[in-house]
C-alpha cells in the first residue's frame, strides 16, 4: 500500500513504487506497441474504409497529474465533426456529474461501435504511457470541461498519473455514477501498489474481450 506521509521510510516506499511502476509502464507499452502493430494496421484500414475523409487517430486534450494538460491518443470511433455535435447532445447525458456518457451516441461509426465495445479504441494510449503522460493503471484522465466542474474533493483524482485502465473501469465502468467513479479512483490513490496494479490489469482482460459496460 502506498500511503501519504512525511517519514523517510514512507518516502522511500513511494519512490520505489513509482520507479517500479514507471519501469513496468515502459516495458509493457513497448512490447504492446510491437506485438499489436498488426492490429493497429487492420483497425486503421477499417476506419479509412468506412470514412475515407476522416483521420485514423483522434486526440483530445485531457488533464493529467497535478492538473497538467496533455494530448491523449485514441483510434477515431466517431464521425469527424463529433466535437461540434456534442453541444446538441449534452441534454441527453446518461450519467450525473462532470462526465458525458451516452449509450446510443449517434456520432459513433459502425467500426467505432466495435472498437469501443472491445476497448480497442484505447490501444493508442500505449504511446501516452511510453511518453509518461499516462500509466497503464490509474484514474481515467478527465476533460478540461469536466475538471472545471470538480469540487476540491473530486480534484484529488489528479494527485496521481492517469491510466489506460483503473479500478473504475474494472468495477462497472459506465454503469456507475460519477460519484462512484470518484470514490473508486480515490480508493486507488490511497491504496495503490504494484500488487493492486497487477490485479487491475488482469481484470482488464475481461473488458478487452468485450464488456457490456463499455460505451
Amino acid at each position: 500500500m502506498v500511503a501519504a506521509g512525511s517519514c523517510p521510510a514512507q518516502a522511500r516506499q513511494i519512490a520505489l513504487y513509482e520507479g517500479m511502476k514507471r519501469a513496468l509502464d515502459v516495458v509493457c507499452s513497448l512490447i504492446g506497441l510491437v506485438l499489436l502493430s498488426p492490429v493497429f494496421v487492420l483497425i486503421g484500414l477499417l476506419i479509412k474504409l468506412e470514412d475515407p475523409k476522416g483521420s485514423v487517430f483522434f486526440y483530445q486534450t485531457r488533464v493529467g497529474k497535478d492538473g497538467k494538460p496533455f494530448r491523449m491518443y485514441k483510434f477515431r470511433s466517431m464521425v469527424s465533426n463529433a466535437e461540434e455535435r456534442l453541444k446538441e447532445l449534452l441534454e441527453q447525458n446518461e450519467v450525473q456529474g462532470a462526465m458525458f456518457k451516452m449509450k446510443n451516441d449517434p456520432r459513433i461509426t459502425r467500426v467505432g461501435r466495435f472498437i469501443r465495445k472491445t476497448s480497442i479504441d484505447e490501444l493508442p494510449q500505449l504511446v501516452n504511457v511510453l511518453q509518461g503522460s499516462m500509466s497503464l493503471v490509474g484514474p481515467r484522465p478527465p476533460l478540461p470541461r469536466e475538471v472545471a466542474e470538480y469540487t476540491p474533493y473530486d480534484r484529488q483524482r489528479l494527485d496521481v498519473t492517469p491510466g489506460c485502465t483503473g479500478l473504475w473501469q474494472v468495477s462497472g465502468r459506465s454503469s456507475l455514477t460519477f460519484e462512484q467513479m470518484v470514490e473508486l479512483d480515490l480508493r486507488y490513490v490511497r491504496e495503490r501498489s504494484l500488487g493492486m496494479d497487477m490485479r487491475i490489469l488482469l481484470r482488464t482482460v475481461r473488458v478487452l474481450l468485450g464488456s457490456k459496460d463499455a460505451f
